[in-house]
Order: C-alpha cells, then structure tokens, then sequence
C-alpha cells in the first residue's frame, strides 16, 4: 500500500509556531514515528508553501497512490483550485487539521476540499495523521 501525506503551508513550522494550537512536536518527527509504526505501507511525505505546487503533487499521485492524506492549512478554506484537484482524481484523500477548526476563528469553520474527501478528521492533533492512515487501511 502507498499513502502520500501531503501538507499546506506553514505546516512546516510545526513544532515552533503556535505550540499552544499545534504542539511542540515537528512534522518529520511525527513523519519518522509513522514510517516505524507502518513499516509495510509506503508511506511519502511532501509539504509546501504554494498551492500550485499542492495541486501538482494531487495530480502526480492521484491515479497511482491507494491513499492521499491532505493537510491544506489555510488553503482548505479558500482553494476551490485544490478542490478541483481532489474531486478530479481516483486516489481517496483524507483532510486531516492538527487543530480543531471549528474551535477558532469563524472563517476557518468552512473547508472548501472537505466535501471531495473521504472523510475530515480535525482537532486530534498530529494522531489525526494515525487516525489518517487507519481509515484508508480499513477501505
């Protein structure tokens, strides 16, 4: 099984920005403690800033990969362009929010990309990748 982890921007300050809403913990960190756990899922990790470069990678590994988790940041509740790209591919995709958006500000309570998804998990922390990977291993 291939799952790709992709993530938005700033999500690669995980670990210094906003502990108090993200934790203390990096991304690639998390990433290594993933790979130990599912040493027989393939699992690749992409993150960036740009979102012509989010929409790229969804269509890369969109029709060959058996799973997608998605970690848009901001661009889950502005980017109909990424929405396009989840609903234009056959690989499942995963919405995963470190945060619990529902729980901050107003605007962050609408994600454009959710409804292409599988499913949105939100508020669980970096397990919410854990949980992530879980549901794509169970169909």
């Amino acid at each position: 099984m291939k799952i790709q982890i992709i993530n938005g921007p700033n999500l690669n300050l995980l670990g210094i920005r906003e502990p108090g809403v993200y934790g203390n913990k990096s991304f690639e960190g998390y990433f290594t403690e993933l790979k130990d756990k599912y040493k027989y899922i393939e699992l690749e990790y992409f993150q960036s800033n740009v979102e012509g470069e989010l929409i790229n990678k969804l269509h890369e590994v969109g029709f060959s990969f058996d799973g997608i988790i998605l970690n848009g940041g901001g661009y889950t509740h502005t980017s109909v362009a990424i929405a396009d790209a989840i609903s234009g591919i056959n690989t499942p995709v995963v919405e995963v929010h470190v945060s619990n958006i529902y729980a901050r500000e107003e605007f962050r309570h609408v994600s454009l990309t959710g409804k292409n998804c599988k499913g949105v998990l939100t508020g669980f922390g970096l397990d919410g990748y854990r949980l992530a990977i879980e549901s794509l291993l169970a169909g």
